[in-house]
């Protein structure tokens, strides 16, 4: 009877291990703008693409020039960075998608007008 237990729980911790797995490696990472990077007019970048929570985003482009502030959907519609707005300014952010609506704009006076701004939905 103790052998049959024991090959249950092998059995359970395989399965959790395979689950783990099978979601890790269902995680992409994608180019804002594909090859132009993050910048003006890169509002309709994610129409035609699925994304998923735990997803990756990288924003490319000159941290000179450019910022990304990931905002709510009253920021993303205002073009205003809600004060405790987490801002990025590497040039290179990587940022994970979270499930539900994520909408990120660059705060750079009149860049998030110009559309440089996406909004993007995770399941």
């Amino acid at each position: 009877m103790a052998q049959g237990r024991g090959s249950a729980i092998i059995a359970a911790v395989l399965l959790c291990m395979f689950l783990l797995h099978s979601e890790m490696a269902q995680a992409a990472t994608y180019t804002v703008g594909d090859a132009g990077g993050w910048t003006f007019n890169v509002a309709g970048w994610p129409k035609g693409k699925r994304f998923r929570a735990g997803d990756t985003l990288v924003f490319n482009y000159s941290p000179t020039a450019h910022n990304t502030v990931a905002v709510n959907k009253a920021g993303y519609n205002t073009c205003t960075a809600p004060r405790g707005a987490k801002v990025f300014k590497t040039g290179k952010d990587q940022i994970k998608l979270v499930k539900g609506q994520n909408f990120f704009i660059c705060s750079f006076a009149g860049h998030c007008q110009s559309g440089m701004k996406i909004a993007v939905t995770a399941i």
